[in-house]
């Protein structure tokens, strides 16, 4: 009995010290274990700075540029316009298709001779240019007012080459209207002017109009002719720098 309560007693310290033992070994591998997992999880994490971006919130917004400059655009500057030396446009211009090939004629030719299809008065050559603008316009030679050939051959009625004879012909014909310097609201580009510098009452000189500026009482008259060759020159220039105190007059042609 004695032997056997021993026995046992040493059986239960054994049991004792079993249980201690293991209970120790599981608390050791429970710590070794937690160690080994914080380590693996330590070292699985991805460094920050190689990490995906995160996705933008649907209302985030559009992205605002905080680094870029606006770029100007430039505005292109148009180009000066160009400097025109032409003669200033006419306030009253030819209006037919006769008034302008009759004005054309006369600027295409008040320095360069027409000798290819007409003669020269040398010297005096205002009727015969004036003359040759108006075949230009469409009118016909007739008996009493005509030329035929050129150069040394060149043959002419009175009323193609002399101012005086040209009024004549245009009072007697029908063909134009007289007009004095007071009714300058009647004329029109592509009418015939005649001068008398001296007023002794018959005709000195003889062009065409080839422009009309201003209104009422501030008309202005250009005309070209040859003699005194021009092609846009004002007839109060005429009668009172070229010629002071000579007189205009003008033919309307319908």
């Amino acid at each position: 009995m004695q032997f056997t309560r021993r026995f046992r007693i040493s059986a239960a310290a054994l049991a004792f010290a079993a249980l201690v033992i293991g209970t120790a070994a599981v608390a050791s591998w429970g710590d070794d274990d937690s160690d080994s997992a914080r380590a693996e999880i330590a070292t699985s994490v991805t460094p920050t700075d190689t990490a995906t971006p995160r996705a933008t919130p649907a209302d985030a917004g559009a992205p605002v540029a905080v680094d870029t400059a606006p770029v100007a655009t430039a505005t292109p500057t148009p180009a000066p316009a160009p400097v025109t030396t032409a003669a200033p446009a006419p306030v009253a211009a030819a209006s037919t298709g006769g008034v302008q090939a009759q004005v054309d004629y006369m600027i295409a030719h008040w320095t360069n001779y027409n000798t290819a299809d007409y003669g020269v008065v040398t010297d005096n050559d205002c009727v015969n240019f004036t003359s040759q603008s108006l075949i230009q316009r469409g009118w016909a030679m007739d008996g009493s007012w005509w030329s035929k050939g050129t150069g040394s051959s060149f043959t002419h009625s009175n009323a193609w080459v002399s101012s005086t004879a040209f009024r004549n012909y245009l009072a007697s014909s029908g063909r134009a209207t007289a007009l004095t310097d007071q009714q300058r609201d009647q004329v029109k580009v592509g009418d015939v002017v005649q001068f008398d510098w001296d007023n002794s009452g018959d005709r000195d000189h003889t062009g065409v109009v080839t422009r009309i500026e201003g209104s009422g009482d501030d008309i202005v008259i250009y005309y070209a002719g040859h003699t005194d060759d021009t092609d846009y020159r004002s007839v109060d220039y005429a009668i009172t720098v070229k010629h002071p105190g000579a007189t205009a007059y003008y033919w309307s042609i319908p």
